[in-house]
C-alpha cells in the first residue's frame, strides 16, 4: 500500500491526487497500466510531484501533441514497460462552415458537454477559424460524438474520427529577451517579459488573470524563481529561465516569452 496520508499532505487538488493514488495501487496489485482520465495542468503538476517520491510506480502523460494542456496519465509498476502510445486517445474534426458565425473555444467545448459527456474525458479542442475545429478525447466517446454532436450555434456540423497527425497545432512563437529588474517580484518581472506598464499588470494580477505554474496569484509582490512559467489570460505565457546578481545587486532575468 502507498503511504496515501503523507503524499496527500499539502495537496491543493486533493481529490483528483486521491484518485491517481487509487489507480496507483491498482496498478500495483494488477501487474497492468491503469489510464487516469484527462487532467488539467494544476493537476498534472501536483501529481508528478508526489509521484516523484515513490519507487513502486512510474507515470507516463500525453495528451495528443507535445503542447497539450490537458493530458492523461499512464501507469504501471516500474517494472514494466511504459511509453506514450500506452496512453489511450483520439482526435476528433468537428467540421462546419462557420464563415458567418464564429465560434469559439468555448462554443465548442460547451456544444461538446451539451451532448452529455463529461469534461474529464476531453482533452484540448484547437479552434481553425471558420473550418470548426479538432479535439482530443478519450477513445470511447468517438462513436457517441459522431452521432450526437450536430451543432454548434447556429452552424451544422459534421464530427468525425481522424488521425492525431492530422492535428494543426501552430508551434508557439518564441521571444528570446533580457531584464534586469531591483527585485524578483511578479509583476516587475512579468511587466517587462509581456512588454507592458507595470500599473497594467498589477491590473491584470488583481483582476485573477494571472497564474503562475498554472496557479492563480494575487499578490503583485509575489516572487518568481527560474523555472517559473507566467500565463495571462490571452496574452500568452513567459517562462522564467537563468537568473543572475549583478555587480550593483540587481536581477537580470532570462525570459522566454510564448506568443
Amino acid at each position: 500500500m502507498l503511504p496515501r496520508e503523507e503524499l496527500l499532505k499539502g495537496v491543493e487538488n486533493r481529490d483528483s491526487v486521491a484518485r491517481v493514488i487509487d489507480q496507483a495501487e491498482q496498478a500495483i496489485k494488477t501487474w497492468e497500466v491503469v489510464l487516469t482520465d484527462f487532467l488539467s495542468p494544476p493537476e498534472l503538476l501536483e501529481i508528478q510531484r508526489v509521484f516523484n517520491r515513490l519507487t513502486e510506480v512510474q507515470l507516463v502523460t500525453w495528451g495528443g501533441y507535445p503542447q497539450a494542456e490537458r493530458q492523461r496519465i499512464a501507469i504501471a509498476r516500474s517494472e514494466l514497460p511504459l511509453d506514450q502510445s500506452q496512453v489511450s486517445l483520439v482526435a476528433v474534426e468537428i467540421a462546419g462552415n462557420f464563415l458567418f458565425d464564429t465560434a469559439s473555444h468555448r462554443d465548442f467545448l460547451g456544444a461538446m458537454l451539451g451532448t452529455g459527456i463529461v469534461r474529464e474525458k476531453t482533452g484540448d479542442v484547437i479552434v481553425l477559424g471558420e473550418r470548426g475545429a479538432q479535439a482530443i478525447v478519450a477513445p470511447e466517446l468517438v462513436e457517441f460524438l459522431s452521432m450526437s454532436l450536430k451543432q454548434v450555434r447556429s452552424v451544422p456540423v459534421k464530427t468525425q474520427q481522424i488521425q492525431l497527425t492530422e492535428l494543426k497545432v501552430r508551434e508557439p512563437k518564441k521571444k528570446e529577451l533580457t531584464t534586469v529588474e531591483a527585485s524578483l517580484r511578479l509583476d516587475a518581472i512579468a511587466s517587462a517579459g509581456f512588454g507592458m506598464s507595470r500599473s497594467k499588470m498589477v491590473d491584470f494580477i488583481d483582476a485573477g488573470d494571472v497564474r503562475v505554474n498554472w496557479k492563480e496569484v494575487t499578490q503583485a509582490s509575489s516572487q518568481v524563481k527560474s523555472g517559473d512559467l507566467i500565463a495571462i489570460r490571452s496574452k500568452g505565457r513567459l517562462e522564467i529561465g537563468e537568473i543572475a546578481v549583478t555587480k550593483k545587486e540587481r536581477y537580470r532575468v532570462q525570459l522566454t516569452r510564448y506568443m
